[in-house]
């Protein structure tokens, strides 16, 4: 169930009767079952795959941080890397933002999805969305300082500033700011605005962080809440 696949597949699987599995397959099964680092290569290499990387750049949660979403009860929480891809969700977080893990190619990354995409922006309200594109550069650009001259990192950078005029316009602005803590307004379809406060613990090397959000007031609360009971249908992309 928390792999999202059926028993009937996994005893096939476990008996060696089905086809290879593919790699988002064993991804989902390596969350499920909680893998460390070098498990979850393990076993992409059993059925055959690599691991899946970035450039080299691990892209799976550590098992750590996979196990603390398990901690923080019905908050919705992700684990991102310091690129801005999500890597895990909890189930509250997939039914405030939808699933944020299957993006491909410079999609995974929120900033590029915020600077090159109509319509991502209209969950946040008017009067917040300047300040969230300047910490998401800010962000950007402290990841730049930390993995000077990583291809990946310069590659994204020089793409955003292609496709983007308002991003080469930030990036000229030279702010620099790793996000701590925050407050925002999300708007959600079915059950309105939330108040969420956004706290985030980072790894000790600041390869990967993960992002909690608790409600900061009785009708956020009561909201969120009723998020859980009901669900949602429709899913908006929410950056964070």
């Amino acid at each position: 169930m928390l792999a999202g696949m059926s028993v009937d597949y996994v005893v096939r699987l476990e008996q060696g009767r089905s086809s290879q599995p593919s790699a988002q397959l064993l991804g989902a099964l390596a969350r499920a079952l909680r893998l460390s680092d070098d498990e979850h290569d393990h076993l992409f290499h059993l059925a055959g795959h690599q691991p899946p990387t970035a450039d080299g750049v691990a892209r799976h949660a550590r098992a750590g941080l996979l196990r603390m979403l398990d901690l923080v009860g019905d908050n919705p929480a992700m684990v991102l890397s310091d690129l801005g891809e999500v890597l895990a969700q909890n189930r509250m977080s997939v039914l405030l933002a939808g699933d944020l893990t299957h993006f491909t190619g410079d999609r995974r990354y929120l900033a590029f999805r915020w600077f090159t995409e109509t319509g991502i922006r209209d969950v946040h309200p008017a009067a917040e969305q300047d300040r969230h594109a300047r910490q998401l550069v800010a962000d950007l650009r402290a990841t730049v300082g930390r993995r000077a001259g990583d291809p990946t990192v310069t590659g994204l950078i020089a793409r955003l500033q292609a496709a983007s005029d308002e991003f080469r316009r930030r990036w000229g602005e030279h702010e620099v700011a790793v996000r701590r803590a925050d407050r925002k307004t999300l708007f959600h379809p079915r059950v309105g605005p939330l108040l969420m406060d956004c706290e985030t613990l980072v790894t000790p090397d600041l390869g990967q962080s993960l992002l909690v959000l608790t409600p900061t007031d009785t009708p956020s609360r009561e909201r969120l809440e009723l998020m859980r009971v009901v669900g949602v249908e429709e899913f908006p992309a929410v950056p964070t």
